[in-house]
C-alpha cells in the first residue's frame, strides 16, 4: 500500500527532518509542502493526497478551520495527522476527526505505529462509503447519508431525521454514529448530530442551528460551542459578507 502525503508547516527545517525520517518507509510518498493553511488547502485540493500532516505548534485554530473547510470541497477526506511539542491541542484534534497524534521530537516508532494502524483500516475498509445502514430485527435499511438533515437521542435509540421528511428509528446511541458518519456530521448537543451541509443559520442568542428547510431548529450546548465558533468561520469566508 502506498500513501501519498502532503505537509502544512511553517518552519522548513521541520519538513525537511519529517520528509527524511519518512524516507524509511517506502509505502509514503510526498506529494507537496505548504508553509501555511491557505497554501495547504490549495494544495490538498490540488493534489488530493491520501495523508495530511499539519503542525498544530503555531495557529493550531486556523488549522482546525482548514479541516472543517475542507469538507465542503472532498468527497472523501484524506487522513489528517497532527504534530506538536505539546499535547495541548491533543482532544481538539481527536473533536475533528484526526487520525492521529504526534509529539515532538519525531521517532521512527510513532511512524511506524501510524502505518500500520493505516494498512490495519485499509484492510478493513476497503472502499469508501456514503451509505448508512440501519438495522431493526431483520429489516435492513440502506440510506445515503446526504439524504439526513440530523440525528436525535431517544434515551438508548436514535431518530434519524431525512430530508423528505421522513425519519427513522435505529436501536444504536447517538456515540455509535459519531464516530461512524462522515466528517460533514457533527456533534452540537448531548441529544443532536446535525449534517452541516443543511445549515442556514446559527442564532448565538438563543444557542439555535436552523436547517435549509426553515422549519427545523436545533440547540447547541455550551460544551460544543467551540465547534460551532469553527463552523460559523468556515461558512462566513465563502459566504458573501456585509459584515464590513
Amino acid at each position: 500500500m502506498e500513501y501519498e502525503y502532503t505537509i502544512i508547516n511553517s518552519d522548513a527545517a521541520f519538513s525537511h527532518e519529517l520528509r527524511s525520517q519518512l524516507v524509511d518507509f517506502k509505502e509514503f510518498r510526498c506529494s507537496g509542502v505548504a508553509t501555511d493553511c491557505s497554501d495547504g488547502l490549495n494544495l490538498i485540493l490540488k493534489q488530493v493526497p491520501d495523508v495530511v500532516f499539519v503542525d498544530l505548534t503555531k495557529n493550531a485554530s486556523n488549522c482546525f478551520a482548514m479541516v472543517v473547510e475542507l469538507h465542503q470541497y472532498v468527497k472523501f477526506m484524506p487522513v489528517i495527522i497532527g504534530i506538536s511539542k505539546t499535547k495541548t491541542f491533543a482532544f481538539d484534534a481527536l473533536k475533528n476527526g484526526f487520525f492521529d497524534y504526534w509529539l515532538l521530537p519525531l521517532n521512527e516508532f510513532d511512524i511506524r505505529k501510524t502505518s500500520l494502524k493505516l494498512q490495519h483500516r485499509e484492510l478493513k475498509e476497503p472502499c469508501s462509503t456514503t451509505k448508512l445502514c440501519l438495522k431493526s430485527y431483520k429489516d435492513y435499511r440502506y440510506i445515503d447519508t446526504n439524504e439526513i438533515l440530523y440525528l436525535k437521542a431517544d434515551n438508548n435509540t436514535t431518530d434519524v431525521f431525512l430530508k423528505d421528511g421522513s425519519s427513522v428509528s435505529a436501536f444504536k446511541t447517538l456515540k455509535t454514529f459519531e464516530n461512524r458518519l462522515p466528517q460533514n456530521f457533527m456533534r452540537i448537543h448531548q441529544s443532536y448530530i446535525l449534517n452541516t451541509d443543511f445549515i442556514s443559520r446559527i442564532n448565538y442568542g438563543k444557542a439555535i442551528c436552523t436547517l435549509n428547510n426553515g422549519d427545523t431548529q436545533l440547540p447547541f450546548s455550551k460544551s460544543y460551542k467551540d465547534k460551532i465558533d469553527t463552523l460559523k468561520n468556515v461558512l462566513t469566508k465563502n459566504a458573501i459578507s456585509t459584515l464590513k
